[in-house]
């Protein structure tokens, strides 16, 4: 019992099974994770809920976000990859838009698979704040190229249809727009009015894998509004989503 996830079930009065039986997950996988493999994001904030322990009091080793420089305003924290952003942040952004939202990537996956993430944007939308999503072109030869350069072959594509799937739906709400772009995407945002969440791409590795820098702020050098144009190029020449 010298994991500190072990000890905390045993604190909370919780079992193998009992772990298992919540999360929906095999006894075997809690097993290894009080041995100290590391679980995946979501059981992390399912485990911080269950024990009441704070996710660094859990897994020690867990990257700790940077905190900006005094001179550099602009970049609110500093991630070491995009699966050690809160579960929770992108939603949290989203909601605090009150005039647009822009989304771009290859596919959004993760953001689409977030149940809460489709209904709050369409809701952002009937308050009229402006959305719009540029994802990647399955059958863009940019996009294919990514698949070979993260070696998952035609995954990248199968990926954007995956998340399309649930999008599409919202195409016919008003004030959102759903476009697919074929570009050589060098990161991924998503923007709430002059706040925004930006995954650079690194290359070979899958998105998740890359940092993630939280920046606010309208400063008109800054590289908020550096991003924001760099947006407006890849939406310019996308294709709107055929329904």
């Amino acid at each position: 019992m010298n994991h500190p996830l072990a000890r905390a079930l045993h604190s909370a009065g919780l079992t193998v099974i009992d772990v298992a039986a919540r999360l929906n997950v095999d006894p075997k996988t809690v097993q290894r994770w009080t041995s100290g493999r590391m679980p995946y994001p979501r059981h992390r904030d399912a485990l911080v809920k269950l024990t009441g322990w704070t996710a660094y009091d859990l897994w020690p080793g867990l990257p700790r976000p940077q905190a900006a420089s005094p001179t550099t305003t602009e970049v609110r924290v500093v991630y070491p990859h995009r699966s050690s952003v809160p579960s929770d942040a992108w939603a949290r952004l989203l909601s605090r838009a009150e005039r647009e939202i822009d989304i771009l990537a290859y596919s959004a996956l993760f953001l689409a698979e977030d149940a809460s993430v489709p209904s709050l944007l369409r809701d952002k939308a009937y308050d009229g704040v402006r959305v719009r999503i540029a994802l990647g072109d399955p059958d863009g030869h940019h996009i294919a190229n990514r698949g070979t350069e993260e070696r998952v072959g035609a995954g990248m594509s199968a990926r954007i249809r995956t998340a399309l799937v649930s999008l599409q739906p919202l195409t016919s709400a008003p004030g959102i727009a759903v476009r697919l772009h074929d570009t050589v995407l060098y990161n991924s945002l998503c923007r709430a009015d002059d706040e925004m969440l930006v995954n650079p791409h690194v290359y070979g590795s899958p998105a998740s894998h890359a940092p993630v820098l939280h920046l606010a702020g309208a400063a008109n050098d800054g590289m908020g509004p550096t991003h924001i144009t760099a947006f407006e190029r890849v939406w310019a020449s996308a294709k709107p989503l055929k329904v």
